[in-house]
């Protein structure tokens, strides 16, 4: 079972409302994507801790129903 490119933004937006999310599914297959989530709440924060929040706001589903996902963060300072 996989997740669409809408459910993974809506799920970060969700968790990181201030968000900016640009989803690419990089295979046309549904199960290997790229995201550039863009979000005020990252200032201050590492790449790890960016990542972090995003991996904790998909609930679970990273390795389950979506099985690749290429993560650039950045935050607005």
């Amino acid at each position: 079972m996989s997740m669409s490119a809408n459910e993974i933004e809506t799920m970060i937006k969700e968790a990181i409302p201030d968000s900016t999310v640009v989803i690419e599914d990089l295979r046309g297959d549904g199960d290997h994507y790229s995201a550039h989530v863009k979000s005020s709440l990252f200032n201050g924060k590492s790449k790890i801790q960016q990542h972090q929040m995003v991996y904790k706001a998909l609930k679970g589903k990273m390795g389950q129903q979506l099985h690749a996902l290429a993560l650039k963060t950045s935050s607005e300072d």
